[in-house]
């Protein structure tokens, strides 16, 4: 790759840092990278050094050194996953993508993964400036906001870091979730296994997390229907918060695996409960509010067809469920 230069023409550029500028431009490169060339002064604008925390003017003209990256690469994904996403759109306007993305797609690419979502529907839509206002687990289904453009995504953003967003998730557990345990707030750490695997604990030092929890329905005592509202948005937080209360999300493999084994249900939901019979990770972002301004984005993403069809197999033999819930709304803006 040789040397760029870039001239800021576009409204959406002018006052946005030159750090995040490159870090959005120059996709797939480490941030550690981004900083070095700052700091050697191998990036340049208009023949000049700048600072990471310079603001870029109309008309500036940047100076990017040669760097490779995976966004050298080409996207690759079928024709199957591009109409499977494109399917999956359940919200669009003039600033805002809204998926119900599926279970088993990551939202952006990685070490091992090429491209998430992000990067095929940059890719299927022709638009460079997509990019993911939050992120879900890759096991985690339901809504999935991308805004198309940098004004869109800092008012989004925004919303976030103050914590004025309102996620509500459904989600299957095993066993009978107390009723009265409706609360949970227990600090979250992040930490590294012996093997090298990035998890989430229970922690005294970790940040602060609260989800409330309410029962939905129930499959006797094997099994129970939750609507979960995060009050933070940590790393795998309801999947620790419920793992450590004893009634871990049934298809998860990396907490609900880790319940001391007298905990572990041997057989729920008639067979159809055990681990290796869960057809995926039973979590998925049902509801998402995002003020914005006067405004605000509502979206609902129905439960994806797998999930909803194993709670009926788990509920099939149980009398009618108890405090059906309310019939829910459409999607708006």
């Amino acid at each position: 790759m040789t040397v760029q230069h870039v001239d800021i023409q576009d409204p959406e550029d002018v006052g946005q840092r030159i750090d995040n500028f490159l870090l959005r431009t120059l996709k797939g490169v480490p941030r550690q990278y981004v900083y070095r060339i700052l700091r050697r002064g191998e990036v340049r604008v208009n023949g000049g050094r700048i600072k990471a925390s310079y603001r870029m003017k109309l008309h500036d003209t940047v100076r990017i050194p040669p760097t490779r990256s995976r966004q050298d690469l080409p996207v690759e994904y079928s024709a199957d996953i591009e109409e499977t996403l494109k399917a999956s759109v359940i919200f669009e306007d003039a600033d805002f993508l809204v998926l119900n993305k599926p279970a088993g797609i990551a939202v952006h690419g990685g070490s091992s993964i090429r491209s998430g979502v992000v990067e095929i529907l940059r890719d299927v839509y022709a638009n460079p400036r997509l990019e993911l206002v939050h992120r879900l687990d890759r096991d985690t289904s339901g809504c999935l906001a991308l805004a198309k453009k940098r004004s869109a995504l800092q008012v989004a953003q925004a919303a976030f870091r103050e914590r004025r967003v309102k996620k509500i998730y459904e989600l299957y557990v095993h066993g009978h979730w107390p009723q009265s345990n409706r609360v949970v707030q227990l600090k979250l750490e992040r930490y590294e296994t012996a093997w090298g695997e990035r998890r989430v604990r229970v922690s005294a030092a970790g940040a602060q997390a609260r989800t409330d929890f309410e029962v939905l329905e129930r499959a006797g005592d094997r099994a129970t229907r939750l609507q979960a509202t995060l009050h933070t948005g940590r790393t795998h937080q309801i999947r620790v918060h419920t793992s450590a209360s004893g009634h871990g999300i049934m298809g998860d493999d990396k907490y609900a695996a880790a319940q001391p084994e007298h905990q572990q249900p041997e057989n729920t939901c008639n067979g159809v409960g055990r681990m290796e019979n869960i057809p995926r990770l039973c979590l998925h972002a049902r509801k998402l509010t995002i003020p914005l301004g006067a405004d605000a984005l509502r979206v609902v993403a129905p439960v994806e067809a797998s999930m909803a069809q194993f709670w009926a197999s788990c509920v099939a033999d149980d009398v009618p469920a108890q405090g059906p819930e309310k019939p829910r709304g459409g999607n708006q803006r």
